[in-house]
């Protein structure tokens, strides 16, 4: 989806140029950018950590990026062939708890804070909307 279009309003002579509609998708998009790399973050720290016998967990741990709300939210999980992965997470009875995915987001909160201000701190800019074009919105 493009950027909208600014709306131009003549009203007793006078040209009002209202970039509300632009700002609001800028902010929208930035915005899931910005928990786009908080989630790439979020997943390679947790893959650092996971416990690897078969590799196949560290494979299997994706973020997604949802925006059918007004706001956009961040999902970081493990996809359905990593099922097991929640044993790892809050442990069994024959498992310990490794807590990959907490302990990640727990002590990266400074870098996930840096990477939410570097995003919203270019509202405005051209540089929002080269961020915007950087990439996709769910991973691994």
């Amino acid at each position: 989806m493009s950027l909208p279009k600014a709306v131009k309003i003549t009203k007793n002579g006078v040209e009002i140029i209202s970039n509300v509609d632009r700002i609001q998708y800028t902010l929208k998009e930035l915005e899931r950018a910005a928990l786009r790399d908080v989630g790439k973050l979020v997943c390679k720290r947790s893959r650092q950590k996971i416990k690897r016998r078969t590799g196949r967990l560290a494979k299997n741990t994706q973020y997604w990026v949802r925006s059918k709300q007004k706001i956009p939210d961040l999902q970081v999980g493990f996809k359905p062939g990593g099922f097991y992965g929640l044993y790892q997470e809050i442990g069994t009875n024959k498992y310990p708890k490794i807590g990959a995915l907490s302990d990640a987001t727990e002590s990266n909160i400074k870098d996930i804070i840096k990477i939410e201000q570097q995003y919203l701190s270019a509202v405005g800019t051209e540089e929002a909307e080269r961020k915007l074009n950087e990439g996709e919105y769910s991973g691994e």
